[in-house]
């Protein structure tokens, strides 16, 4: 198939022109080649999963995370390095879906969402316009729950779709939750929207100290990678659907974060 396809479906589900101005979402390393069989999909194109994408015969990458948001001289033997060599050495070109992604409610990024069965949904930060009847593209979803559910009830429906290693929760716990909200990777700077559309629970990661102290609305920090890794992995999975006749693989990550026993 060739490249230029495939790009054209990427950015039908990851519009670039929405994605935000600090970003690098788009073309990180261009390649030669003008065609691919095999389309690999990953959270982090760090040199694991690079290699491992390689070894099952990929021809083109798409990661979730840019190959680094303000690009350097590669002049150090570091993970850069080494994921610009193995893509240049192959001729493989990786493309990054990042908050060109996250604007996106109705593509993957909205998988919590529709495992929550979420009605009135509404996006915590709009960044363009609505077409009618359906939502706006933006930062954040919120929604409410068919029935009350508890917090250990919406962490136990997360534990069953995404890698779930721990989670931390802060400001007050509502006995029961009718109104959720969420943002995957780091979205504590959307807590002030989700709690002004009424939601009672927020669901991010990445929550800071004093971010926690301030909490009046009850936050869980699932971490930057459990629902992004299930973002890429539906990714993977949408792309496969639209693209006939290319092969689509998803190169699982596991999170960087490791719990510790108590001595």
């Amino acid at each position: 198939m060739q490249l230029t396809n495939i790009r054209s479906e990427i950015e039908r589900i990851a519009p670039l022109a929405a994605a935000a101005a600090w970003d690098a979402s788009g073309l990180q390393v261009a390649a030669r080649r003008r065609e691919a069989a095999i389309l690999a999909v990953c959270l982090d194109p760090k040199p694991q999963s690079i290699a491992l994408a390689l070894d099952r015969g990929a021809e083109c990458i798409l990661s979730h995370h840019p190959l680094s948001l303000k690009p350097t001289l590669p002049n150090r033997l570091d993970a850069w390095h080494e994921s610009l060599r193995l893509l240049l050495r192959a001729d493989v070109p990786l493309y990054a879906a990042h908050t060109s992604l996250d604007v996106n409610p109705c593509g993957p990024v909205g998988w919590l969402a529709e495992e929550l069965r979420l009605e009135r949904r509404c996006v915590l930060e709009p960044v363009a316009a609505a077409s009618e009847g359906e939502l706006p593209l933006g930062f954040g979803l919120a929604g409410d729950v068919p029935e009350a559910m508890s917090i250990e009830e919406i962490i136990a429906l997360i534990a069953r779709h995404a890698p779930l290693p721990s989670v931390s929760a802060c400001g007050p716990q509502p006995e029961i939750v009718r109104r959720v909200a969420y943002c995957t990777g780091s979205g504590s700077s959307l807590i002030g929207a989700a709690q002004s559309v009424g939601a009672e629970v927020f669901i991010t990661g990445d929550v800071k100290y004093h971010t926690a102290l301030d909490a009046e609305i009850c936050l869980l920090d699932v971490g930057h990678h459990s629902l992004e890794e299930e973002m890429m992995r539906r990714m993977a999975m949408q792309l496969q659907e639209r693209l006939e006749g290319l092969e689509v693989i998803f190169v699982p990550s596991v999170s960087p974060f490791r719990p510790q026993p108590m001595p």
